[in-house]
């Protein structure tokens, strides 16, 4: 006799999980099947928590280091990377609490933690066990791509699968791919202790984000020590002993002792039997419709695996467009014009709608306000004067925005909300802003903008003619 089930959600990420927990406590008969031995995904395990957490020791040493800007003795002690790893794996043993698997059992859901394959389009084999699933879920997420540069296998390389297990800092790191996994740890490692070089094929760090931005942010990690070979492609890699080289097409060489690639990612679609199942899917991950749903109707998929972006904030989101359509049966579909992201660099980046180079490849008229965070006196109390927000409206609304500066990803909610409920840029200048905060710096944009026509010839003249005619 094969088992049968409503649902069966192929992996226990973010995306998975708050899938499968809101359809067992609403009374389906799940099975949540994850192939490795614990639930919370490469996010909690391998991305986003422990990053996050390297990189807030990481700006602890970086301030102890520099006390003296802020009036306090500076400390130049080395760092000691095993009570930093520690605390790594505190942080993620604290949060994986709440993906216990007792948790979800306790809602209904029957969690495996066995390798899920689909023998057909409704049966998919759960370990030992042949299931029939009236509708599944795929959320098995992504992994990192390593490209094929010559000698790399053979030299040996980490990934961010493997870094935060490190218990011992690295003379020297070279990091291949300056997005935002490799800028982030770069910086990190580098205010840990390491000579870190960045390396990226783009003629620019953080190649997606605003052109202004992202050389903001170089000259950040350009003044921290970080060495940076944009516009490079590494040709091949060779080992000795402990040292590793990368030698690149100018001629020039990386020496280092470890190296991380960080250079893209692959949806995790192989080995799940999608071509038996009907599923159709291209290198880039599973192709899905505007409802999340795969060539097979019956058939959803969320997160990494069919992107567009891999965020754990847009697995969540999507897992509800996908809850909506599922239980209820109501044709929602994603909306993906306003969509946060956020590089944990320090300063941070972040982004929400078009870049300047994306408006101006669709053709949209827009105008740019611009402000630096010098100019905001919390940034100044703060030390942190580094930074500038970009805005563009276009017929009076925000059509997108790009920060750099301190608390960037808190930052950028602000304008995401504007976005998402199409206030116009001025129902930002005349929001009061608490003084002094970072906030201020939207308002200051959108005012010095628009003060061009305030201060206009025309305005002027209409001020005079009203006050010489009115009493």
């Amino acid at each position: 006799m094969k088992r049968k089930s409503d649902l069966v959600v192929i992996g226990g990420g973010p995306g998975g999980l708050v899938v499968a927990s809101v359809a067992a406590q609403l009374g389906l008969k799940v099975i949540l099947a994850e192939k490795s031995d614990r639930l919370g995904g490469d996010c909690l395990h391998h991305g986003c928590v422990p990053s996050k957490t390297l990189i807030r020791s990481a700006r602890v040493a970086h301030l102890m280091r520099n006390g003296a800007r802020y009036g306090l003795p500076s400390c130049e002690t080395p760092v000691d990377l095993n009570p930093v790893a520690d605390r790594i794996e505190s942080v993620i043993a604290d949060i994986q609490r709440h993906d216990d698997p007792e948790r979800f059992r306790a809602y209904g859901c029957d969690v495996r933690f066995v390798p899920a394959r689909f023998t057909g389009t409704h049966e998919i084999r759960i370990g030992d066990e042949i299931v029939t699933a009236k509708r599944c879920v795929i959320a098995t997420g992504s992994q990192p791509a390593a490209p094929p540069i010559p000698g790399l296998e053979e030299a040996g390389y980490d990934t961010n699968e493997t870094i935060f297990g490190w218990r011992q800092l690295p003379p020297r790191l070279a990091v291949i791919g300056a997005g935002p996994v490799g800028v982030e740890l770069a910086q990190a490692y580098a205010r840990l202790g390491s000579r870190v070089t960045l390396v990226e094929q783009s003629d620019r760090v953080l190649p997606a984000a605003d052109a202004d931005i992202a050389a903001c942010l170089a000259e950040v990690l350009a003044d921290e020590g970080i060495r940076m070979h944009t516009g490079a492609e590494v040709t091949h890699v060779r080992r000795d002993g402990d040292c590793r080289q990368l030698f690149l097409a100018d001629g020039s060489t990386v020496e280092c002792e470890r190296i991380l690639v960080a250079a893209g990612r692959q949806a995790a679609v192989f080995g799940l039997g999608l071509d038996v199942a009907g599923v159709e899917y291209t290198s880039r991950g599973i192709t899905v419709d505007e409802r999340l749903r795969t060539s097979q109707r019956h058939i959803h998929a969320v997160g990494d695996v069919c992107g567009p972006y891999p965020f754990t904030h847009m697995a969540e989101y999507q897992a509800g467009v996908v809850l909506a359509n599922l239980l209820f049966r109501f044709p929602r579909k994603v909306d993906y014009r306003v969509v946060p992201r956020v590089t944990y660099t320090d300063p941070e980046v972040a982004q929400v709608g078009l870049s300047q180079h994306e408006a101006d490849a669709c053709g949209l008229k827009y105008d740019v306000a611009r402000f630096s965070l010098e100019d905001i006196d919390r940034a100044r109390t703060d030390t942190a004067t580094r930074g500038l927000v970009k805005i563009l409206i276009a017929r009076g609304r925000i059509a997108g925005a790009s920060l750099v500066g301190a608390h960037a990803g808190e930052l950028i909610h602000e304008l995401a909300l504007a976005m998402r409920v199409k206030a116009r840029a001025r129902d930002i200048t005349e929001l009061v802003h608490a003084y002094p905060t970072y906030s201020q710096v939207h308002r200051r944009a959108i005012n010095a903008r628009y003060s061009q026509l305030l201060y206009s010839g025309k305005t002027r003249f209409l001020v005079k003619m009203i006050n010489r005619l009115l009493p």
